[in-house]
C-alpha cells in the first residue's frame, strides 16, 4: 500500500529545480537583467503564459468578480474564469517548485483503494490522469471543474472540508493551497487523521506568503511588502484564518498523532532574477500568477472586510505592479510540504 511514487532521474532538469529550490545557499541573481520599463516583463510573461495555455449554481458578483455561493464566508477569493486560469498557473508553480511532482508522500496511488483531494483545481485532474486506477474524490466549494473531463474514477463534490465528513476512511488524503481558507487547522488535521486507515498517509502543501530577500534588496518601504503584510494581518485579525500555514504544518501534524513525518521547504522566487534557469522559470510562473491575482487577492479582503475605498485599493495595487515591473528587488517566499503516516 505504501509503494514509492515514481522518482525523477537524478540529473534531470526536474531534479535540478527541486535541488535549487531547497538549497540553503543564497539564490544567485542573473546580472544580465537590467532595470527597464514594464514592457519587457509584460512581453516575457505573455510569452511564458502563452506557452502554458491549454484548453484546459448561482454565483454572486462583487467588486466586478464572481464568487462562490456555498458557505460564502469561508472563502474570500473569486471562482470566475480569470481566477481559474490563475489557479492553473499556481498549480504549475507548485509542481515545478517541488520538482515536477504532484505529491511527495511515499504512496503509489495505483495501488490504493481510495484517495481524497481537498484542494481542488486542476491538481486532482492531473492525478487522475497520471494514476487512472486510483479512486479519487476532489472536494471544492464551487462546482467549477471542467465538464469535458470524464475520468470514471475521479469524482468531484461540492463541500466544505471543515464541516463533518460523511465518508469512509481513506488510504491517502492530500491538502494543498488552503492558505486563508481554514478556521481551525488543528481540528482539520485531526479530522484527516481520524479518516485515514492505519498505515495511511496524509500530505499537506502550503505557503508562507511573507516575501523576503536573501540580499536585503526588499525592505518594509516597498509596496509589495506593505501590501502582503496588510493582507496577512487582515486575514488573521478580521477573518480568523491563517494566511501562512506552511511553517506550522509540521507541528499540527505531529500533535495529531502522525508518525514518519517529513517536512520539506522550497524557495519560490518572484520574477526572472535568479541566474539558475530552473529557478528563473519558477520565478516567471510565480510573478505571472501574482500579477494575474492581485485584484483577486485584494478586493474582497480590503474593500469588503476593511472597508477601504476601491480607488485606494487600486492605487495600492498599481504601486505593487510598478515595483514588480521595475525588478529592483529579489523577492522569494517559501512553500512547505509536510507528510506523515497514521500508525
Amino acid at each position: 500500500m505504501t509503494g514509492i511514487s515514481p522518482s525523477t532521474p537524478p540529473q534531470s532538469p526536474v531534479h535540478n529545480a527541486a535541488e535549487a529550490a531547497t538549497n540553503t545557499a543564497p539564490v544567485e541573481v542573473d546580472t544580465r537583467l537590467v532595470d527597464d520599463s514594464d514592457s519587457t516583463l509584460s512581453s516575457e510573461i505573455s510569452t511564458y503564459t502563452a506557452s502554458l495555455t491549454s484548453s484546459v449554481l448561482n454565483y454572486p458578483t462583487e467588486f466586478g468578480r464572481q464568487y462562490h455561493a456555498y458557505n460564502a464566508d469561508s472563502y474570500n477569493f473569486p471562482n470566475d474564469e480569470a481566477e481559474r486560469e490563475r489557479l492553473d498557473l499556481t498549480h504549475l508553480l507548485i509542481t515545478k517548485g517541488i520538482g515536477n511532482r504532484l505529491f511527495l508522500a511515499p504512496v503509489d496511488l495505483n495501488s490504493l483503494a481510495l484517495c481524497r483531494f481537498m484542494l481542488i483545481e486542476i491538481g486532482a485532474i492531473c492525478v487522475g490522469e497520471e494514476y487512472p486506477s486510483a479512486d479519487i474524490i476532489g472536494n471544492d466549494l464551487s462546482a467549477i471543474q471542467p465538464t469535458w473531463y470524464v475520468e470514471p474514477k475521479l469524482d468531484f463534490e461540492v463541500d466544505d472540508v471543515e464541516q463533518p465528513w460523511v465518508h469512509d476512511k481513506f488510504d491517502y488524503i492530500f491538502s494543498r493551497y488552503m492558505s486563508t481558507s481554514i478556521l481551525d487547522w488543528p481540528k482539520l488535521v485531526e479530522n484527516v487523521f481520524e479518516h485515514l486507515h492505519p498505515g495511511g498517509w496524509a500530505e499537506f502543501q502550503d505557503f508562507d506568503l511573507l516575501y523576503y530577500s536573501e540580499d536585503g534588496s526588499i525592505t518594509d518601504d516597498h509596496h509589495l511588502l506593505k501590501w502582503i503584510k496588510l493582507f496577512i494581518d487582515t486575514a488573521r485579525t478580521k477573518l480568523n484564518r491563517e494566511p501562512c500555514p506552511g511553517p506550522r504544518l509540521e507541528g499540527w501534524i505531529r500533535d495529531a498523532g502522525f508518525t514518519n513525518v517529513v517536512h520539506r521547504k522550497f524557495r519560490l522566487p518572484l520574477g526572472s532574477w535568479p541566474k539558475d534557469p530552473q529557478l528563473k522559470d519558477i520565478g516567471m510562473c510565480n510573478i505571472a500568477q501574482l500579477l494575474e491575482g492581485l485584484e483577486a487577492f485584494s478586493l474582497k479582503i480590503f474593500c469588503g472586510v476593511l472597508g477601504m475605498p476601491m480607488d485606494e485599493v487600486l492605487v495600492m495595487l498599481a504601486q505593487v505592479r510598478q515595483e514588480l515591473y521595475a525588478r529592483k528587488f529579489h523577492a522569494l517566499f517559501d512553500f512547505h510540504v509536510v507528510y506523515g503516516q497514521k500508525p
